[in-house]
């Protein structure tokens, strides 16, 4: 299925040649992991495992909305000591079921044959998003990694994707950067960067989509080189 174009407008017209992706929710499918380790948090804690579905779609919306559907509202003191044993448990075993999503290799190889860079923003912290890229084969790859502490201000603020910018060499114009959540929009966008939503990432409510105002929806990664001028590919 083509890529939904939005309507007309200034940003439509312009024609990205450089590739930056959200991480979790469209590069990898890191959901397996990461709702695996709020399982075994909430056996720790003794609380009902959480269903696989609903703790998928709440993925980018970070590890406070996990804990707030497996454990409920707490108060700001617990809620910080959860959030890094959650984070104790998810380094120690990030990357043993997380996969690159169906079609992402036969993107990256196409671009990487037109002689393009690509690159990653991702408020997930370098700590975590570093060795989970690494132990993918995708840390040697990627032209640039910015994580969430990278710059001072994480998505949706700007900075990060201009960060990026600056690295692969690249005005913001040039750049289309895709995502799976209203913050990716709404970065790529206060970064004058052609903003793609991935519909096939975690989304809780894909209605909503229209709302954030993309300049483009995927349901495949594969729709991505024929935004950025190249042929569609599916695999």
């Amino acid at each position: 299925m083509p890529a939904e174009r939005a309507a007309t407008s200034d940003r439509e017209r312009r024609a990205p040649r450089v590739l930056l992706l959200d991480l979790d929710g469209t590069l990898v499918d890191t959901a397996p992991d990461m709702v695996r380790v709020l399982n075994r948090l909430c056996a720790e804690l003794g609380v009902a495992p959480v269903d696989y579905t609903a703790a998928r779609n709440r993925i980018s919306n970070g590890v406070a909305a996990l804990l707030e559907l497996a454990l409920g509202a707490h108060d700001p003191g617990r809620g910080a000591a959860l959030r890094e044993r959650y984070l104790e448990l998810y380094r120690l075993d990030l990357a043993h079921e997380s996969v690159l999503f169906p079609g992402i290799e036969a993107l990256l190889q196409s671009h990487e044959r037109r002689g393009l860079p690509w690159g990653v923003v991702t408020n997930k912290p370098a700590h975590l998003s570093e060795p989970l890229l690494a132990a993918l084969g995708l840390a040697g790859r990627a032209a640039c990694i910015v994580s969430g502490d990278t710059t001072a201000q994480p998505k949706p603020h700007p900075a990060p994707l201009l960060h990026a910018s600056r690295l692969l060499g690249y005005p913001p114009a040039e750049c289309l950067y895709a995502g799976d959540a209203q913050i990716d929009v709404r970065a790529g966008r206060a970064a004058g960067m052609f903003t793609v939503v991935a519909a096939y990432g975690y989304i809780d409510d894909p209605g909503r989509i229209a709302a954030w105002a993309p300049d483009a929806v995927i349901s495949h990664p594969g729709e991505l080189l024929g935004l950025l001028g190249g042929e569609a590919c599916r695999a």
